[in-house]
């Protein structure tokens, strides 16, 4: 039998089909914070951790490589073994190749029969791997205890006796299956597990057993206190069996003991079928725990029975500002000068909201709440430090940090973020705002005396910002340290484009949690030379492996091209629009754009990482996620009743053609004359057999068609800025924050209902679609909408020519700055294609046959259009050929 000291946990959350969050991270190419993730799992006691790539969108073979290969130069993770988790051969093959030491294989099985089961166990064997098994024949899987024993019996005798693996590198997996679904065959399930391995531990004694445990609780996704609890109960049940490990969230295993006994015991009747009606019973106590441990809990008032100091503090940590002055005048009163009140309770207050943030426990919105706490207690004692002839508290500040989203970027909106949570950590922050020119930041840092300085951007120019400042505190000898922070920045290219560029530390801050942290060694005396020491080591690890790593874009141009998307152009009879050319959009309030709204990135900008509904029920930040989502249906009922915003729009269908690459947009139907010409850019990365070389062109007809393409330009409205601006000079950072995100959801909202539009009318090639909201932000509707910039396109010039084609600043009001950023921020721009099997994608690495031939067909330097494609670039560019031209 197992014990539990012997039990291993193979940590989760380094999956893409199980963690949202690592899923993002991958896609997105931010493996930095992906190992984080590793890194988590094996600090929270993970001692092997499942990594699995397959997801449609993702080359699974290149990510397993570069994933294993980064774990492989982290000590704190590959101290524990990998598990390469696939569902394709050539997946694990790949990570077979990578990995040190001996791994696990998770899985083959005898699906696909005994000589395809004996071909990759063989392979698995040559690499000296481990290997999972799972109970599943070429009948699909095994449901009863007898069938999971007899796959595990067969699948024992082909690899002992034919593939050469010794018993005890097998690893059965009998297949966990979800309990308490309100199907009655499948009550047993959990039952039949438990029996399936007192049989394969009596039969083969020396082989592993091993599960996914969170299948078990499927039936409660949504609900973690009952899940974690039947986690804790079925591992309670199954280790003494003989169950050796299972594949977990290390940090979220239930203490057996600590479940309260009303719910154990459900829970348990559930598992082990011990009743008729144990889902019933279970059903009816699952909503009382849902949330505990968190739970709301109504105000207590005995905290205003504390000392004075103590109320402070818990006005802080809770963000109630209806006795802070009264309190703040009770200790000025006793307090020797106004000063010290700030220096004090205050401060105490905000340390422990700075520890609580920074362990997890408290979360951004309660955070951005404090700092109003604060700010109404500075301001009630700022009269009184004025009479003793100090204009402000800012001597008591630990430094001074100046900040700027750069030239050409407009959005703000991190920056604020991290602007707050800075000031609640007692730092004082200058914020010059958006769109500031290099000269500007550097003469306010001087004037300010800033200790260190922060840049900000969005969109991909700003990152040649970026380097253009770092370049300028050089030339001008600054020796103060530069943070990178903004949602199109890294480690990597920070590390690669921007650290050479200054020589007194560049740090990337990649969210406002770390930027405490990270300012708080900058300015150490004693931390700051390590720190930057141990900052410029990674960079340079990062620099070493881009200087070393392979040409990524394996397929020629020409290739490529040759590999497009088949359109299926001599069946498919593109649909004319039923309202052709321009259509400006003024009926679209916010009170029609509500019901569109998707509040998962709502929270993300808040911080609260989580899929909402789900977010409101999680079991840590549930209640405060309920509180902020209650804040912002409150102000979004004001934005709807009291008319806030103007939101504005404009749709265009033009008769279009493709020609290799370019999507052409025609004058009129006599298709004779060119109105626009929009170059698009291809993938270049290796494909599977099968999978086309993707481009945007591709969904458009060749000329000799007649085809379509539309464009759409929406914005909130420039008093999204208005109210915004209004409630930061007012101090109300919250409320500032809390418009800024409404805005954008907004407009969110208003490229989804607008599209809903095109499709069911002015195009009107679904002109009876019927679908939720839910279903929308899923994108189960015909056709996309690509925006320039972004994956499909990353080329934001591209706006320029939608723009004219719109005439969007006429129509909108908005406006493009010179990096293509559009102003006023809260806005969406793109392209619509009606085919039907057009889809998103990314554009990934581009060779420099593509660079040379996309600058050609853009009338651009090639130095220019290898500017704005920096991060695309599948090679380095030479910098000694600047003046360069197609």
């Amino acid at each position: 039998m197992t014990s539990v000291a012997n039990f291993i946990n193979i940590g989760e959350r380094t999956n893409v089909t199980g963690s949202a969050r690592f899923k993002k991270l991958i896609m997105e190419g931010d493996y930095a914070a992906a190992l984080d993730v590793a890194r988590s799992q094996v600090e929270n006691g993970a001692q092997i951790i499942d990594v699995n790539m397959d997801e449609g969108l993702l080359d699974a073979v290149e990510a397993m490589t570069r994933f294993l290969n980064l774990i492989a130069s982290e000590p704190d993770i590959s101290r524990v073994p990998v598990m390469i988790d696939s569902s394709k051969f050539e997946v694990i093959e790949a990570g077979l190749k990578c990995v040190q030491g001996r791994c696990v294989v998770n899985s083959i099985s005898l699906k696909e029969g005994e000589e395809e089961f004996l071909r990759q166990a063989r392979i698995i064997r040559r690499y000296g791997a481990a290997v999972v098994v799972m109970a599943f024949d070429e009948n699909g899987q095994a449901e009863t205890a007898e069938h999971k024993h007899a796959i595990s019996r067969r699948s024992y005798d082909l690899l002992v006796d034919k593939a050469g693996f010794d018993p005890w590198d097998i690893i059965f997996d009998p297949n966990i299956f979800a309990v308490a679904t309100g199907i009655e065959e499948h009550n047993d399930y959990a039952n039949a597990f438990f029996d399936a391995i007192k049989l394969i531990k009596a039969d083969m004694p020396d082989v592993h057993v091993s599960g996914g445990l969170s299948n078990v609780s499927f039936s409660f996704r949504g609900n973690n206190p009952v899940r974690e609890a039947m986690h804790s109960c079925f591992l309670y049940h199954a280790i003494p069996l003989g169950m050796d490990m299972a594949i977990v969230n290390a940090g979220q295993i239930t203490v057996y003991d600590d479940i309260p006994d009303e719910l154990r015991e459900r829970v348990e009747d559930v598992l082990l079928n011990r009743r008729d009606d144990a889902t019933e019973r279970l059903l009816e106590i699952a909503d009382k725990y849902r949330g505990s441990g968190e739970a709301a809990k109504k105000e207590d008032p005995k905290w205003r029975e504390q000392a004075v100091e103590k109320r402070l503090e818990h006005a802080l940590v809770h963000g109630i500002t209806d006795y802070v002055v009264e309190d703040t005048e009770e200790c000025r009163q006793r307090a020797e000068k106004p000063l010290d009140v700030i220096e004090g309770p205050l401060m105490d207050g905000m340390n422990v909201v700075g520890d609580l943030f920074g362990e997890g426990k408290m979360f951004l919105p309660q955070v951005v709440k404090s700092a109003r706490v604060m700010k109404a207690a500075v301001a009630h004692l700022l009269p009184y430090m004025e009479e003793e002839k100090r204009l402000s508290g800012d001597t008591t500040a630990k430094g001074k940090v100046l900040m700027a989203t750069v030239k050409g970027d407009v959005h703000d909106i991190g920056k604020n973020i991290v602007g707050v949570v800075l000031q609640c950590n007692n730092y004082d922050v200058v914020d010059l705002g958006v769109m500031v020119p290099t000269e500007d930041i550097l003469a306010k840092a001087r004037e300010e005396k800033a200790d260190i300085i922060g840049l900000s951007g969005l969109i991909t120019p700003s990152l040649d910002r970026m380097v253009e400042v770092a370049s300028e505190m050089k030339r001008e000898g600054f020796d103060l340290p530069l943070m990178i922070g903004g949602a199109t920045t890294s480690k990597k290219h920070t590390a690669i484009k921007v650290a050479p560029e200054y020589d007194h530390g560049v740090i990337h801050v990649d969210d406002a949690s770390k930027a405490v942290g990270v300012v708080s060694r900058l300015l150490s005396k004693t931390n700051r030379a390590p720190f930057l020491a141990e900052v410029e080591a990674d960079q340079e690890t990062l620099r070493s492996g881009a200087a070393g790593a392979a040409d990524r874009v394996k397929t020629p141009l020409a290739e490529a091209r040759a590999n497009r998307f088949d359109g299926g152009w001599d069946d498919y009879v593109p649909p004319a629009p039923q309202v052709p050319g321009l259509s400006p959009i003024a009926d679209m309030d916010a009170a029609a754009l509500a019901p569109f709204i998707d509040w998962t990135p709502f929270f993300n900008t808040w911080e609260m990482r989580g899929v909402y509904p789900a977010i409101l029920n999680d079991p840590t930040k549930g209640p405060h996620a309920r509180e902020l989502f209650e804040n912002a249906q409150r102000m979004l009922d004001r934005i709807i009743a009291q008319n806030w915003f103007e939101p504005r729009g404009v749709v265009g269908l033009w008769p279009a053609n493709s020609e290799g690459d370019d999507i052409v947009v025609w004058e009129d139907e006599n298709r004779t004359t060119v109105r626009a010409r929009m170059p698009q850019l291809r993938q270049q990365g290796q494909k599977s057999k099968g999978k086309p070389s993707m481009c945007l062109a591709d969904f458009v007809a060749p000329k000799g068609t007649p085809d379509w393409v539309g464009g759409f330009a929406v914005t909130s409205g420039p008093q999204v800025h208005d109210r915004s601006d209004a409630y930061k000079a007012k101090g109300e950072d919250y409320d500032s924050i809390m418009v800024q995100a409404l805005g954008d959801r907004l407009a969110e909202a208003f490229a989804e209902a607008l599209h809903a539009r095109v499709r069911k009318s002015l195009w009107a090639y679904a002109p009876d679609e019927a679908l939720d909201n839910e279903a929308l932000i899923r994108e189960k509707y015909r056709g996309i909408r690509p925006a320039p910039g972004y994956p499909a396109n990353p080329d934001h010039t591209e706006k320029r020519t939608l723009f004219d084609l719109l005439d969007a600043p006429t129509h909108t009001g908005l406006r493009l700055t010179e990096s293509c950023a559009m102003w006023p921020a809260a806005a969406v721009s793109g392209l619509y294609f009606a085919h039907p099997d057009s889809a998103y994608f990314g554009i990934g690495r581009i060779g420099p046959d593509q660079v040379a031939d996309y600058a050609q067909r853009k009338g651009m330097e090639i130095a220019e259009v290898e500017r704005w494609l920096a991060p695309n670039l599948g090679y380095t560019p030479d910098r000694g050929a600047a003046t360069r031209t197609a």
